[in-house]
């Protein structure tokens, strides 16, 4: 078995967890070296903290040295002890929501130059000479800015970390992946919570109407990280500015079943596809064909 290294790419504090925390979880407690790197503090986000609301971005503007706290305390959950920000804490700001005013900031991640901060992923690339990446696809998911960038500058770092390794020792990055979420995973929340107030769903009646969601047929990997569901929920509890995980939403999750929080999804966007399973032959693990 190959010496597995896995890199994810996130745009802010608690995107790790939301997306990939189970992944991540369930790669360290089988060996594999985990290497995150942050691309913001999430400086612009909403604090759902009463006490802490004076840390906003349109009042002290403290909440990004705040959630370095929060995402550490949260990789302590997972066992992550390579975590990094790109280029270091605070060298990209969090660009907010697409078209407002924060998306002109020149020190937000969304107007930072493509090489140049690419050229900074690919050392760390370069350094721990990953076989797996995973990142966003080119919507980043559901459209913001930053996860948008972080797709941009992920790709680009690995074009330039592969192309200056040149194959030294064997090694390249082999896969790239963007998370993902199935439509027939959201068409089971749809259904389960349309009629329930505070949740991502209320009022939705199809999966057309949602922002996100790929086809069943186009994700290429389901990772079963049911184990490691007690670790992410952790994580998220350590996001505490940003997520209620007693709140109805993760409620009504856990109603549902581990199907909701313990499966995590994948796309192929770089890579061989290795062997899989079941009607649309999923992989079961990131390396599989390595």
């Amino acid at each position: 078995m190959i010496d597995r290294r896995l890199l994810l790419v996130h745009a802010h504090p608690d995107d790790e967890s939301i997306a990939t925390g189970a992944t991540m979880a369930k790669y360290i407690a089988e060996g594999a070296q985990v290497t995150l790197i942050t691309c913001t503090l999430g400086e612009e986000g909403e604090i759902l903290v009463p006490d802490l609301v004076h840390l906003g971005a349109d009042q002290e503007d403290g909440l990004g040295r705040h959630r370095i706290g929060e995402l550490a305390a949260a990789m302590d959950k997972l066992g992550v002890t390579d975590h990094r920000f790109l280029g270091g804490p605070g060298r990209y700001r969090d660009s907010g929501m697409m078209d407002t005013a924060s998306n002109e900031r020149p020190e937000c991640f969304w107007q930072a130059d493509l090489d140049e901060a690419a050229g900074l992923l690919a050392d760390v690339i370069r350094e721990v000479r990953p076989q797996v990446v995973i990142t966003y696809d080119d919507f980043g998911f559901y459209g913001h800015p930053d996860h948008i960038q972080a797709h941009r500058v992920t790709m680009r770092a690995v074009e330039l970390a592969v192309d200056a390794a040149d194959g030294v020792d064997g090694w390249s990055v082999a896969k790239v992946y963007a998370n993902a979420v199935p439509k027939s995973v959201l068409a089971v929340g749809i259904e389960a919570m349309r009629d329930q107030p505070g949740t991502p769903f209320e009022g939705v009646e199809s999966i057309d109407d949602l922002p996100f969601g790929s086809p069943d047929e186009l994700i290429t990997t389901e990772i079963d990280a049911r184990d490691y569901l007690d670790n992410k929920l952790d994580a998220l509890r350590a996001h505490a500015t940003q997520i209620s995980v007693d709140g109805p939403f993760f409620a009504l999750s856990n109603n549902l079943g581990q199907k909701a929080w313990g499966y995590e999804h994948y796309v192929l966007l770089r890579g061989e596809r290795g062997p899989g399973t079941g009607p649309y032959a999923w992989e079961s693990d990131l390396f599989a064909g390595l």
